[in-house]
């Protein structure tokens, strides 16, 4: 990453959301299309972008209900900008904007659980989950069978 400056924004309005649908492919974090984006980013209640010049290079939203729950989802980097301690920021001003719920919660890709540690994250006992596709978490190690 060069010196240019890093410009911070949580507004949708300018957002393009075939550049985030690229940056989540590219992050690797799925195949997600722009419209389920956009209403995933629509419905959430804090969000971070990252642009560096006029290009998205970093995203993060939390989906929360104001006094009880923040869900901190979707923190992604294009891989130019990863190791570098800015998914580490956006992962911050998600928890500053989460302050005062009860509870923040995160699911991570499996084998990113020690930097969400180093953050703060403890490992939940109870946790558990129904996925749309419950045989690929399984095989991609997001839930297992105990």
């Amino acid at each position: 990453m060069n010196t240019m400056t890093l410009i911070w924004s949580d507004t949708l309005d300018e957002l393009d959301w075939n550049e985030l649908a690229a940056l989540y492919r590219a992050a690797p974090l799925g195949n997600k299309t722009p419209q389920g984006l956009k209403t995933a980013f629509t419905n959430s209640m804090f969000k971070c972008f990252v642009y560096e010049g006029d290009k998205l290079v970093g995203v993060g939203r939390a989906l929360a209900d104001g006094v009880d729950c923040s869900y901190i989802c979707d923190v992604a980097l294009l891989p130019s900008h990863q190791g570098l301690g800015l998914g580490r920021q956006i992962v911050d001003a998600l928890l500053a904007l989460s302050n005062g719920h009860k509870k923040i919660i995160l699911y991570s890709v499996p084998g990113k659980e020690p930097f969400y540690k180093k953050l703060g994250f403890k490992r939940m006992t109870t946790a558990m989950a129904i996925f749309e596709n419950q045989s690929a978490a399984l095989e991609r190690g997001y839930v297992n069978e105990t």
